[in-house]
């Protein structure tokens, strides 16, 4: 697709970002009107499930289709991600109870997960490499825009409106961006030689399910060492034996084993995989701080990270110009992750007393790193294969990061809990109600404030000091613990960057075509063997 011309290239990346836009802010917008969905479905007890089932379904189907879109190409598989997302959106506002919403939202992680995929995919297939970074850089930009107009706009529609019109206020741009993809989006013939992998299909899904599964469920729902998690990390084990095993006999496999050989498609997809830790890690438990132990309200908490959100957005936009105007790409990897390791680093500085201003500009540094390196590891995994693995090596990419991103929310949850376990416990009075006492104990109670300050109007006069001095105990302990974590982070966000150093920087292309330019084929191939 190459071959277009750049007025028709940006309309239909237009499309593709109406796209990714629509499930973007789908996904954003849950959070904040899931309270209240909840208060009408009940079920509160599969809460965490909204989120879990979309995560699962979406990862399944970006590596899958990944290897499919590389045989049938990327038209019909956004056609049909998009077509399957509005038909969970619609179903998701009709839900009945809380087990209806889950199975709709997982059949909205099943088409969000085809969308992402193959929009990351379709950049490579109508620009070079070279002109890539723009473009990455840009729809890495819809995420935070995204996370930034979506919270703000399902609050003010739970306030105003039927929770339903979360699901199905965004229904149009999605019908706009199926139009304009369906008319201007080429197609391409299917690859006659190539078959479909199942066996391979299978088994990944097998490894990818139970690993999820397991590092969602570690330390909430079941201990560490309980038989659910050992059993399915076993069985992630398992599976992935038998998908190695299969996936060396099979004539066209679904995640083709010599990429791996690549050292540059490894250390990019492990570099992913770390930003996917430190991403979720400060998206996750940052608010936590700013509300738990900086005691700041919701409304005020989200300001706070918007400015995170904003940085992000910017650094990426700017530094995809770069890449495409420079053809260097390591550098600013190298200089994203030093930038947000720092930031981390700054958040496990604060306690209750920061100043607000402060919290601001930590975030926005955190941000700011984030946004630099967010969409360079894609790229650099685009360029290190041939263009007739983009699809499959997009796909990994995607995936890496996830599983990165669910694996280190469990690890941070962990090591907040162990912090706070082996934390100095306040002086409790022996006399004061156990029911009141429950109440302020749980790190919980620091994040509703009405609740707290219920808890304390309620308590005799002559155990309000002794209630003060419990709940800046408590705080104190969930500051130690977010401090640890955020200082974690930081020192994983540096393992990222000495691997970057590592990260052989090939020419970026300036063609899809095979037979790009001689020059840029010695450099690639010199700098491939080098690594």
């Amino acid at each position: 697709m190459e071959h277009l011309d750049h007025r028709k290239k940006v309309t239909i990346m237009i499309a593709i970002m109406a796209a990714m836009l629509f499930a973007a802010l789908n996904q954003t917008i849950v959070g904040t009107a899931l309270p209240k969905i909840v208060a009408e479905l009940g079920g509160f007890e599969y809460y965490s499930w909204v989120f879990t089932i979309f995560m699962l379904t979406s990862s399944i189907t970006s590596v899958l289709v990944g290897k499919l879109s590389d045989i049938y190409g990327r038209k019909p598989f956004i056609l049909i991600g998009i077509g399957v997302f509005m038909a969970g959106s619609l179903m998701a506002g009709f839900s009945q109870s809380m087990i209806q919403l889950i199975i709709f939202r997982g059949i909205q992680g099943f088409g969000g997960g085809m969308i992402m995929s193959t929009s990351f995919t379709a950049v490579g297939d109508l620009f070079s490499p070279r002109e890539r970074g723009r473009w990455q850089g840009i729809l890495s930009s819809v995420f935070g825009l995204a996370s930034v107009f979506g919270p703000t706009f399902g609050g003010w529609i739970v306030d105003n409106a039927n929770w339903q019109w979360v699901f199905w206020v965004f229904l149009p741009f999605g019908i706009l961006a199926f139009i304009c993809i369906m008319a201007l989006f080429p197609s391409t013939p299917r690859k006659q030689a190539e078959s479909i992998d199942y066996l391979g299909s299978i088994l990944v899904t097998s490894v990818i399910v139970p690993l999820l599964l397991a590092f969602t469920w570690a330390g909430t729902t079941y201990d560490w060492t309980s038989l659910q998690i050992i059993g399915l990390f076993a069985l992630t084990v398992l599976s992935l034996i038998l998908f190695v095993y299969a996936e060396k006999r099979a004539k066209s496999p679904v995640l083709p084993l010599e990429l791996f050989r690549n050292r540059i498609f490894t250390l990019s997809n492990i570099a992913g995989f770390i930003l996917g830790v430190g991403m979720f890690g400060a998206v996750m438990y940052v608010p936590f701080f700013i509300q738990g132990v900086m005691g700041v309200s919701a409304a005020v908490s989200g300001l706070i990270m918007m400015p995170m959100t904003l940085s992000m957005v910017a650094a990426s936009s700017i530094t995809g110009s770069l890449i495409t105007k420079t053809g260097k790409y390591k550098i600013y990897a190298l200089i994203g992750l030093a930038i947000m390791a720092a930031g981390m680093f700054s958040l496990s500085l604060m306690d209750e007393n920061t100043w607000i201003a402060v919290a601001v500009i930590n975030n926005m540094i955190v941000g700011a790193g984030l946004g630099m390196s967010f969409p360079i590891f894609t790229l650099t995994v685009q360029n290190a294969v041939g263009h007739q693995y983009l699809g499959v090596a997009t796909a990994s990419s995607q995936l890496f990061r996830q599983t990165g991103g669910t694996v280190g929310v469990a690890i941070m949850g962990l090591v907040l809990n162990n912090s706070m376990h082996h934390a100095a416990k306040p002086d409790v009075p022996t006399d004061l109600p156990s029911g009141k006492l429950e109440g302020l104990m749980n790190p919980q109670a620091l994040m509703d404030h009405a609740k707290l300050e219920k808890i304390q109007e309620s308590v005799p006069p002559q155990y309000q000091d002794a209630i003060s001095k419990i709940i800046d105990g408590v705080r104190n302990t969930l500051e130690a613990g977010l401090s640890n974590v955020f200082l974690i982070c930081s020192g994983v966000i540096l393992i990222g960057f000495a691997l970057t150093f590592f990260l052989k920087q090939i020419p970026l292309r300036t063609s899809n075509k095979d037979e790009s330019t001689e020059k840029d084929k010695e450099d690639q191939n010199l700098a491939v063997k080098e690594s």
